[in-house]
């Protein structure tokens, strides 16, 4: 068993209409007398604006700050401004990845200083985060990034053309809220591609080398919801559909901050910074070539890895077969590779070309997505032929 770490957020509240208990928190937990409360603007509107008197009533000023797109640098430090500018001494962020991720962010610089830059990865200075961040309390209203127990925040950098991360435990939340009621709504568009990612983070940490047993346990019973329900979510939304798959997205994020991910996130932290594609339809767009793509070279390059033994568990629960089915590597091959790619399908996941993802960058995005965080994490080292097929099977 090779040595691990695990961190996670404070405290975590999974449960219907566990939303309605934050101010409470807040006012016990004594994190402050100020939120800045972080939203995604109208599409949460409601469900701030009763988060909101919730927290007059007890006596915590608001401020709001309304984030509209994936975050960037700029929006980050916006915000940081006007928390400080308002005197706020927490945060609260309620929406999807990008709001939870601002809010991280956020709340990091409020208590460590400098600019966005200092601290992230690749293509910032890449300082550590010295100081714990303001108190943070995270309630997601998606289901699929997992960035509530997550200990990054990713933001675009435009002039490089990238996204990548602010990292560190010190940016975890002191309480994740997951209250599935507010992801009743999502649109289908919306469901699929946020659950697509929330299957990703759940099978790349599952096969990662940075895999471990605490982590096997988790991403296996996310695995089991998200492969029953994701479908279902997306179709007919129903309430069992959409808790399976707020505790699937948690538990994706439980195991991608504590044992990595692979290539398809390698390549979406490229593409999302170049083009304007959401980060769960590039996952997915990927996510069949790179199975396919790892499990060839694990055949190829090492045919007794225990990866390959995890693929068939994948399989199993995706494909709804016994493990004991398969009868070779390549079957579960086959048939895990054809089962996401219908999943896709159904879900009306688009190419990447229709995304202006083309050809003639093939090579400047391979050799990009080599440098990203997420590949180091891949179950063994892709070469650059093995890569340009991934991403040319996606396009």
């Amino acid at each position: 068993m090779n040595p691990f770490e695990f961190a996670t957020a404070t405290r975590i509240i999974f449960g219907k209409d566990t939303a309605d208990q934050v101010a409470d928190i807040v006012s016990a937990s004594a994190f402050g007398k100020h939120a800045l409360l972080v939203t995604s603007g109208q599409s949460s509107a409601a469900a701030a604006d009763r988060l909101e008197q919730q927290l007059r009533d007890k006596g915590i000023q608001v401020t709001r700050y309304a984030v509209l797109s994936e975050p960037d640098v700029e929006i980050v430090e916006e915000g940081v401004r006007a928390a400080q500018s308002a005197g706020c001494d927490h945060v609260i962020a309620l929406g999807g990845g990008s709001v939870i991720d601002t809010g991280k962010a956020i709340a990091g610089l409020l208590t460590n200083g400098g600019s966005v830059l200092d601290y992230v990865e690749v293509v910032g200075r890449g300082l550590p985060i010295r100081q714990p961040a303001a108190p943070l309390i995270a309630l997601p209203t998606t289901a699929g990034t997992g960035a509530e127990v997550t200990r990054n925040a990713v933001i675009a950098v435009h002039e490089k053309q990238v996204k990548v991360s602010m990292r560190s435990p010190y940016l975890l939340p002191r309480v994740a809220v997951v209250d599935p009621v507010p992801t009743y709504t999502m649109p289908p568009a919306v469901t699929a591609g946020t659950g697509l990612d929330a299957l990703t983070q759940l099978i790349e940490p599952f096969t990662s080398l940075r895999r471990n047993p605490l982590i096997d346990g988790i991403a296996e019973a996310g695995l089991k919801r998200a492969a029953r329900s994701l479908l279902v979510a997306y179709r007919e939304g129903t309430p069992a559909a959409r808790e399976d798959m707020a505790f699937a997205s948690l538990c994706g994020g439980l195991a991608l901050a504590n044992a990595g991910l692979g290539a398809a996130h390698g390549f979406a932290a490229v593409l999302g910074g170049r083009y304007p594609i959401a980060h769960g339809v590039c996952c997915a767009a990927l996510l069949p070539h790179v199975v396919k793509g790892n499990m060839e070279a694990l055949l190829k390059r090492e045919p007794d890895s225990e990866v390959l033994d995890r693929y068939r568990t994948v399989a199993a629960y995706v494909a709804d077969r016994p493990r004991d089915s398969f009868k070779t590597h390549q079957d579960v091959k086959s048939a895990l590779v054809e089962k996401v790619s219908e999943l896709c399908e159904a879900l009306q996941i688009p190419k990447l070309s229709t995304c202006g993802v083309t050809m003639e960058a093939v090579p400047e995005l391979v050799a990009q997505a080599q440098q990203a965080s997420s590949m180091k994490a891949n179950p063994l080292k892709l070469t650059t032929e093995e890569l340009t097929e991934m991403l040319v099977a996606a396009i």
